[in-house]
């Protein structure tokens, strides 16, 4: 099963991308992560995304796509896979179509995590304060959400217009929120 996880920063997406993985047995692609390797190891692309994470703005639509394109390539893909934090434009949404279909893959279920923006701003603050993130703080917070709702957010209509969009309320337990999440996914 191939599924993607959307919502404004700070959701959750990362937390339940991981607790289904180990639920379906399927691997964790976090553009996030992987950016942040790059960043850490500071090879070429690394050093330009970080750029762009410290200004609280999107990484560039190919940079993404090409990085996207060579980990799906990978034959750990071929059980299933979990995308978390990407797409995040209507143009990455459709190079990722474009991408799966020359893999022979193909998209099952758009998970789109909901939650208030106030309840999100304030747990993206208290992950600063544990994570050191540089993409956490109190004005890169706000960018980020603006940013999402102009840029990420037409991403619901695409995934909507293919019928595999399903929203999950993000709010509230942990375990419950993985549990409305499996139940979608049965």
């Amino acid at each position: 099963m191939n599924i993607l996880i959307i919502g404004p920063p700070g959701v959750g997406k990362g937390t339940q991308a991981k607790l289904i993985k180990n639920e379906l047995g399927i691997i964790h692609l976090s553009t996030g992560e992987i950016l942040r390797k790059e960043i850490e190891n500071k090879t070429k692309i690394g050093i330009k995304a970080k750029l762009y994470i410290d200004k609280g703005e999107f990484i560039p639509d190919l940079t993404i796509l090409e990085i996207i394109q060579r980990r799906l390539a990978f034959s750990d893909c071929s059980k299933g896979y979990i995308l978390d934090g990407f797409p995040r434009t209507l143009p990455q949404a459709i190079g990722l179509d474009k991408i799966i279909t020359e893999l022979n893959q193909n998209l099952d279920i758009a998970i789109s995590l909901t939650a208030d923006e106030k309840v999100l701003e304030k747990r993206l603050i208290e992950r600063s304060l544990k994570d050191k993130r540089s993409d956490d703080m109190p004005a890169i917070i706000k960018k980020r959400q603006k940013i999402y709702w102009k840029r990420t957010a037409p991403l619901l209509k695409f995934y909507k217009s293919k019928g595999i969009l399903k929203q999950v309320n993000g709010l509230g337990k942990i375990h419950q929120i993985t549990i409305n999440i499996m139940n979608l996914l049965k």
